[in-house]
């Protein structure tokens, strides 16, 4: 079965080059013109979301906001230009990835090509139960605590997913941006601590241990 991309940009001239390369390459193509119908069109499952910035009206960080806790594929913002506060507000309501326009069709193929498969790695791992009541559907991209789902985002269950199955090994900040984010532009690794902050949070308000551990002047780890 296809893979499915929803591209959403205001500019019809982008969106309609856009679907033409991805279905010429095999994909289905979902198509939005602003972000109530990126809204709209998030609900039909994509495998992947390009979304552009500077939408009218509602942008695509707020679209990204709107729609991260229900939608666990790849989102990647397309913008004109990107200051680092752009890029951290973007990754913590759950961005992927940043293409600047304009940008090379077949960079940006590479990149949804790779997010895809890394996408796919996730669902062939297995559900694990952990001591104290958690249970991690790796398969499901899941989160569990004596039964009741907790409410991940993406990222914050990408970092769970990295630190627990590497379990009392030691990440850095920079290294777990990197496995995590896999961006291979200028960041910020400081959004890690954020992220960390939001999972111990949750973890804690579903009546959990945080399970993650700081290791001071080192990084962090998932206790086992």
């Amino acid at each position: 079965m296809s893979q499915r991309i929803l591209i959403a940009d205001d500019e019809a001239g982008i969106v309609n080059l856009l679907r033409d390369y991805f279905e010429i390459n095999g994909y289905e193509v979902l198509t939005a013109l602003n972000g109530k119908d990126a809204l709209n069109q998030a609900g039909k499952n994509p495998d992947l979301i390009l979304l552009d910035i500077n939408m009218p009206d509602m942008d695509g960080l707020l679209v990204c906001s709107q729609i991260r806790d229900y939608v666990s594929c790849p989102i990647l913002f397309l913008t004109a230009r990107v200051e680092d506060a752009d890029k951290i507000n973007g990754f913590l309501v759950g961005g992927d990835d940043y293409i600047v326009k304009p940008f090379s069709i077949d960079e940006l193929g590479a990149r949804v090509s790779a997010h895809l498969r890394r996408e796919e790695r996730h669902k062939v791992e297995t559900k694990v139960k952990f001591t104290g009541g958690l249970v991690i559907d790796y398969a499901s991209r899941t989160v569990c605590f004596r039964n009741e789902p907790i409410q991940l985002v993406k990222k914050e269950f990408d970092i769970i997913e990295l630190l627990s199955m590497n379990s009392g090994q030691v990440f850095d900040k920079e290294r777990i941006y990197e496995r995590v984010w896999s961006w291979d532009s200028e960041g910020n690794s400081g959004v890690v601590a954020e992220h960390i902050r939001r999972i111990r949070s949750k973890l804690e308000a579903a009546g959990s241990d945080p399970y993650i551990e700081t290791v001071w002047g080192c990084g962090y780890k998932w206790v086992k």
